[in-house]
């Protein structure tokens, strides 16, 4: 599987000079210290984003959790960008990216599943980070759903975005303010400046820097109880993983 672009690459600033050693650094420390080898996911702009079947590529055996991982499961009841009992045995962190085809292929196919499974039945937390990795209209659709979601919108936003052809309208200023009103967000005014604010953006590099730290470099990536999973893979493997975690958690 290719490697997404780097955030260098696809940022819609352009980065100073030292930016990408800084981050390189950072994530091969990160990488080294938390025991990750490699988050080979999927990398839908390279492969065509033709949304095909993820499960083309060859699954990898997933590493063992570790406990650093582990920690970063925020289990605020109050995380706008999370869903299930802040107390569930396991937590799902997604990192993902609007534009991913393959993160659209998850949220269409297989996170309906796990939340009907899984969430409803308090076993499973899922915690969302936005991480942004292919330019201006990435980063601002994390803006946005950052937004829907200080109106409880998160869920209905995140579902009108990666509905079946929606990337393909694009994320322009228009184009987010109507999938917003999909979402049923209630003051789309308060929408617009809070996502043109800056606890939007920083609420977003916050997501993007702990994704570098640990190593991600493509989307979707995912935690499983501090266990990495790369990719979309299918339902059964993310089912796998939580049974796993839920045995060691509840040992």
């Amino acid at each position: 599987m290719s490697p997404s672009p780097s955030p260098s690459s696809s940022s819609s600033r352009k980065p100073s000079p030292r930016r990408p050693l800084l981050i390189a650094a950072g994530v091969a420390i990160a990488a080294v210290t938390l025991g990750l080898v490699s988050w080979q996911a999927t990398a839908p702009e390279e492969r065509g984003d033709s949304g095909g079947d993820a499960a083309s590529a060859p699954a990898r055996p997933a590493p063992q959790a570790n406990p650093e991982l582990l920690k970063l499961a925020r289990r605020d009841a109050g995380d706008k960008l999370g869903v299930g009992r802040a107390d569930a045995p396991v937590v799902l962190i997604e990192y993902s990216d609007f534009k991913c085809g393959y993160c659209g292929k998850f949220a269409r196919d297989t996170e309906p599943e796990l939340v009907k499974k899984y969430v409803e039945a308090g076993t499973l937390r899922i915690e969302w980070r936005n991480f942004p990795i292919f330019g201006a209209e990435s980063e601002a659709a994390a803006k946005a759903a950052w937004a829907a979601g200080r109106q409880d919108r998160f869920e209905r936003f995140h579902s009108a975005a990666y509905a079946e052809g929606a990337k393909e309208k694009g994320f322009g200023e228009a184009r987010l303010t109507e999938l917003a009103r999909e979402a049923g967000v209630p003051d789309l005014e308060r929408f617009k400046r809070d996502m043109a604010g800056e606890e939007a953006a920083a609420a977003v590099r916050a997501d993007q820097q702990e994704g570098y730290r640990i190593g991600v470099t493509s989307t979707p990536s995912f935690l499983v109880n501090g266990q990495p999973v790369a990719g979309a893979q299918p339902l059964d493997a993310f089912e796998a993983a939580i049974a796993r975690a839920e045995a060691a958690a509840r040992k």
